[in-house]
């Protein structure tokens, strides 16, 4: 499972479906871009969740990173992002085949956002495979990289 995180003011996400428009929302907190792998294990799903929630990168009072997002009662959107999982080492179009089985995806996908929910953080999301526009307001900006797998990046 892959993860990219963003501290962010303010993030929201639109998508279509059946002709009728949806969009979530969230103000303070984090904008989070999942992707699951075709070699998961449901223990990543928890780990990374748990790792993000409790993760210290929100300003104390003295602008200091030491505060979790529970700390500033902030919440999350959580948007799908199977991308994540693109080779990129060979050739200029990126292979997905690394990226896990759709079905399987979902339910790592909802794994994680249920324990978002779980753990009582404010929860918004995209609809897993749509075709979405994600917006982003940084805060900072302040953006990591988390993966329960090795993820060579280099091209």
């Amino acid at each position: 499972m892959r993860v990219v995180a963003q501290r962010v003011a303010s993030g929201a996400v639109a998508w279509e479906d059946g002709g009728q428009q949806h969009r979530a929302t969230i103000g303070h907190g984090f904008v989070l871009l999942v992707g699951a792998g075709g070699d998961d294990e449901e223990s990543a799903v928890q780990r990374l969740a748990d790792k993000l929630i409790d993760l210290r990168v929100f300003a104390d009072e003295a602008g200091k990173m030491n505060l979790s997002l529970v700390d500033v009662r902030g919440a999350a959107l959580i948007v799908s992002q199977f991308t994540l999982f693109a080779d990129m080492s060979r050739g200029r179009r990126p292979s997905l085949l690394k990226a896990g089985d759709p079905a399987r995806a979902e339910y790592f996908y909802e794994a994680f956002v249920q324990r978002f929910r779980e753990r009582g953080i404010g929860t918004q999301t995209g609809s897993f495979g749509a075709v979405m526009h994600v917006s982003i307001e940084n805060d900072g900006p302040v953006t990591l990289v988390l993966s329960s797998d090795d993820w060579a990046t280099r091209v």
